[in-house]
């Protein structure tokens, strides 16, 4: 009976990805104005009401790669060891998703961030996708410091590593050639860091 959920499970993530990297693909091609749902659908083989009961629409099927990083990214955190501060779990986690993280990988996320900044829409699901993952890091760090939830020294932890990564993001989409995220991470948490006067 798992086997089936399990299976079930691996054949939802696979029909998942095939929309995202269908959207990426068309987007890349003809621009996200160029795109419609019935094209991501058709590049995928799949019918347009599969599509909708995976996404919301084209924005969301283009940012799931980003959910899928953020979400490996608060696994990373997670399975921390319990003494680490959560800061220094944090970094670590970055630098262990970034370990995994593949060219092809890091190339999508730059080109999701890239068109989130030409596409109001695009990025407004962004934005959207950040403040629930930074409400779900607080959690986790309320939980590893033995805090109550919605403590304002979680949130702060969550908001600041979450500015460091939006900016580090914008940076490596700036730079030619661009840097690896982690490494732009590094540098503006690093920064972070320094007194501001």
């Amino acid at each position: 009976m798992a086997t089936t959920g399990g299976l079930r499970e691996r054949k939802k993530e696979t029909t998942r990805r095939a929309l995202h990297d269908a959207a990426m693909r068309l987007a890349a091609e003809h621009g996200l104005d160029g795109v419609t749902v019935e094209a991501i659908a058709d590049a995928a083989g799949v019918s347009r009401r599969t599509f909708s009961n995976y996404f919301g629409g084209k924005e969301e099927a283009l940012l799931y790669g980003a959910e899928r990083r953020m979400r490996a990214l608060l696994d990373a955190f997670a399975s921390r060891p319990r003494g680490e501060p959560s800061w220094t779990a944090l970094r670590a986690a970055l630098d262990e998703q970034a370990d995994d993280e593949t060219t092809t990988c890091a190339t999508l996320g730059a080109a999701q961030a890239r068109l989130a900044r030409e596409h109001p829409s695009v990025l407004a699901r962004l934005l959207a996708h950040y403040a629930e993952f930074e409400r779900d890091l607080a959690d986790l760090i309320a939980v590893r410091e033995g805090l109550p939830p919605g403590g304002v020294r979680p949130r702060v932890l969550a908001g600041a590593f979450m500015t460091a990564l939006r900016i580090a993001t914008l940076a490596e989409i700036d730079e030619c050639p661009a840097r690896p995220l982690a490494k732009a991470a590094d540098e503006t948490l690093a920064e972070m860091a320094r007194p501001f006067h």
